[in-house]
């Protein structure tokens, strides 16, 4: 259910002057020229519990509520959507790529080809066998490199929307998150859409500004967005969990699907399941 309470520390009070700004601009700034079309839920509930999609993926329905979160930014199907980092799973490539496929355009924004990570080029090589394996659905995916500093994603005002999910920590790591959030900014048509999904990090402690625990503060990412031009016009509960508490030796990886303690502890962190998310829907505006 969307909400657009932000709690904050009490001591933070420019943070909550940011807060009760957003909170206002939620609740008068209309979603103006924010999709192109309106969306197709027959099409979208098919594709949702459709054949195309892996089991692995499926599985994590639960945590992520697709359906609901893509009506919730409002993806028509004959939007230009561009996905920030799909992985090489590709969990929302298999429900927009097809979605988007007959009357929109999907672009898929992989890693980063000269970063030199083996995450990255296991990701890349994962996600494109899985866009090659499936040209009926996955023909006509765009892809791009996402790297803030040195590619571009799209055109410049081109995307109806921008989608990122759960990766604002692995940017304020790489000390790129302010320029991630002006790239996206630059891409998004004036009434574009960014849509924001992330680790949910605790307002009793401060943002540490590497995020190495992979949480994030909802109040900080609000700021972040806000430097680079957008307005907050909604939020959403759909993916909270109030049984993750935050405080895991190794950060939110302790948790499905990740399991990085392995056994230890395995059937305490299942039982959490996945992590406590906040989703963010911003606006570029018409007019600056």
């Amino acid at each position: 259910m969307p909400c657009s309470a932000i709690a904050v520390l009490p001591h933070l009070r420019s943070g909550l002057r940011v807060v009760a700004a957003s909170i206002w601009l939620a609740a008068v700034a209309p979603s103006g020229p924010a999709r192109a079309g309106d969306v197709d839920s027959a099409r979208l509930q098919e594709l949702v519990a459709g054949s195309q999609r892996s089991q692995p993926n499926r599985v994590r329905d639960p945590y992520r509520h697709p359906f609901e979160l893509l009506s919730f930014f409002g993806v028509g199907d004959t939007s230009t959507v561009v996905e920030i980092l799909p992985g090489g799973a590709g969990y929302w490539t298999e429900i927009l790529a097809p979605y988007l496929r007959d009357h929109g355009r999907y672009v898929a924004a992989i890693g980063d080809k000269e970063a030199g990570s083996a995450e990255v080029t296991r990701d890349n090589a994962a996600f494109a066998a899985k866009i090659a394996a499936d040209p009926q659905n996955y023909g006509k995916v765009e892809v791009a490199e996402f790297a803030p500093l040195r590619h571009d994603i799209a055109a410049a005002a081109s995307a109806d929307f921008v989608l990122t999910f759960r990766n604002i920590h692995n940017w304020m790591a790489a000390d790129e998150a302010d320029q991630a959030f002006r790239t996206f900014y630059r891409v998004l048509k004036p009434g574009g859409i960014l849509g924001v999904e992330e680790h949910r990090g605790r307002t009793d402690q401060p943002q540490d500004p590497k995020a190495r625990s992979g949480y994030v503060r909802q109040d900080y990412a609000i700021a972040l967005a806000q430097a680079a031009g957008f307005r907050l016009i909604d939020s959403s509960e759909l993916n909270a969990n109030p049984e993750d508490t935050k405080d895991y030796s190794v950060g939110v990886w302790a948790l499905p699907p990740t399991f990085r303690l392995k056994d230890e502890d395995h059937d305490k962190y299942a039982a959490i399941g996945e992590s406590d998310r906040f989703v963010l829907k911003f606006v570029k505006p018409a007019t600056p």
